[in-house]
């Protein structure tokens, strides 16, 4: 078993919560990590903006990833939101197995 991490910003705490609360219980990842106001710059409609969001970081297998960032989109806020993944390649091997079995009913159906 192979883990990720996907990688999601949202524009309030409440949006925040909702979408982790959602993809834990539904046990599309087997975490999630909430970190408050990080300040965020990027082009949108010809200009530079910024505002102060709020950073998901949710731990899965990797063969759920898709699954999962399509959970996320269905109930995020945003037009064009910030949903990107990566494979872990090293981590603590019992918290990475941790991942894998809380993950693996949703692999089951």
């Amino acid at each position: 078993m192979t883990a990720s991490i996907i990688y999601v910003t949202v524009g309030d705490q409440k949006e925040a919560h909702l979408i982790a609360s959602t993809i834990v219980e539904e046990r599309l990842v087997s975490s999630v990590n909430i970190v408050d106001s990080v300040r965020s710059y990027y082009w949108w409609s010809s200009d530079v903006q910024q505002r102060e969001e709020f950073l998901l970081i949710a731990k899965t297998r990797t063969t759920g990833v898709d699954a999962a960032i399509e959970r996320i989109r269905a109930i995020h806020s945003y037009e064009c939101p910030c949903i990107v993944s990566w494979q872990i390649d090293k981590g603590n091997r019992d918290y990475l197995e941790w991942i894998g079995r809380e993950t693996e009913r949703t692999e089951m159906g």
